[in-house]
């Protein structure tokens, strides 16, 4: 039987770990849980201690960050397979076996996530992952359920286990072989966007990205920073630059990357023009950090292998002219 571990990682999130840990102890045994803490000072690691005998504590002397911190407790751990947990999550009976069974079925299958719906209104998929990630042409993430902003009621239209092309970081299933092979996440996000870039690493090796119908969980999200807070949208404008200077096809590089950048600073003048001068300047933040670090990140470029093979999950289109001039909301409606 494969070895399991479930990483969760803290940081000031007791609130959640008194409301949801009991529930993944319960629902997830036979299987190692571990919470590994980036320096709370919300108590939360003398709560654990109190309340729960036996649990695996990995406790950093300072914030990592959501990708290092993962990656400097998963390089302490040996399982065969990590699932990087979000604290705050409500997992359901059998929310394990389903992906495991996937798994067994292709050894080509490198990670996977399961349903994500959303925790204040069960119906909805959550924003943070639906029924699995997509990439349109220029790099616009979006998911089975969730376009942009627009985000579907679960009505069965996704029950399907299929190939995709980024799975969740909220709860993500990944070979721990693999994740360590890779370098994990790159520790430069920070947090956003990384389980994209390294989806996107493991599917340019013939790797494969999944979903798993059979496997739901319901997702509270921005429990660590809300979706209004101008650092989110630095991260993701940033973040979303990273990636695609990292991974995309030499010829493709320049082109996509110009274009992003006119309609990041589009976007930075409709924030400006609507009140949000905070977002509007955290734009331009991200853009000044990667002109600032072109050297370091073109490094990390000539270490991938930019496959120019067909990579399943990418939307071949514009996906920002679908959604504002075709009108289309739902993921199904997309013409792939």
């Amino acid at each position: 039987m494969a070895s399991v571990s479930i990483v969760i990682l803290n940081y000031n999130g007791k609130h959640y770990l008194e409301k949801f840990l009991r529930t993944v102890i319960k629902n997830s045994k036979g299987h190692e849980i571990v919470v590994a803490d980036n320096n709370s000072s919300d108590g939360s690691i003398d709560f654990l201690k109190r309340n729960f005998d036996g649990l695996k504590i990995i406790s950093f002397d300072r914030n990592f960050g959501f990708c290092e911190g993962y990656n400097k407790a998963l390089c302490q751990l040996s399982s065969d397979f990590f699932v990087l947990l979000n604290s705050d999550i409500e997992v359901t009976e059998n929310w394990i076996e389903p992906v495991l069974n996937l798994f067994d079925k292709d050894e080509k299958i490198a990670a996977a996530q399961p349903k994500l719906l959303d925790y204040n209104k069960k119906k909805k998929f959550e924003y943070a992952g639906g029924a699995g990630g997509y990439i349109d042409k220029y790099g616009y993430p979006f998911c089975r359920g969730r376009i942009f902003d627009s985000i579907e009621d679960d009505r069965g239209q996704y029950d399907d286990t299929t190939e995709i092309f980024w799975a969740s970081g909220a709860c993500l299933f990944i070979r721990g072989n693999l994740f360590k092979k890779y370098g994990g996440f790159d520790a430069d996000f920070f947090a956003h966007m990384e389980e994209i870039d390294l989806c996107w690493r493991l599917k340019q090796d013939g790797f494969k990205i999944f979903y798993c119908a059979e496997s739901t969980i319901f997702h509270v999200g921005g429990g660590t920073l809300a979706y209004a807070n101008p650092q989110k949208t630095y991260l993701n404008f940033r973040n979303s630059l990273m990636v695609l200077f990292k991974n995309l096809p030499t010829n493709e590089f320049i082109a996509k990357l110009i274009l992003r950048w006119l309609l990041d600073y589009i976007a930075a003048t409709k924030f400006l023009l609507t009140g949000n001068i905070k977002d509007s300047i955290m734009v331009i933040k991200a853009h000044l950090y990667i002109w600032k670090n072109i050297a370091p990140l073109y490094k990390k470029r000539k270490l991938a292998h930019h496959s120019r093979r067909n990579l399943t999950g990418v939307y071949n289109k514009f996906l920002l002219f679908t959604y504002h001039i075709a009108r289309v909301r739902n993921f199904s409606d997309l013409k792939f």
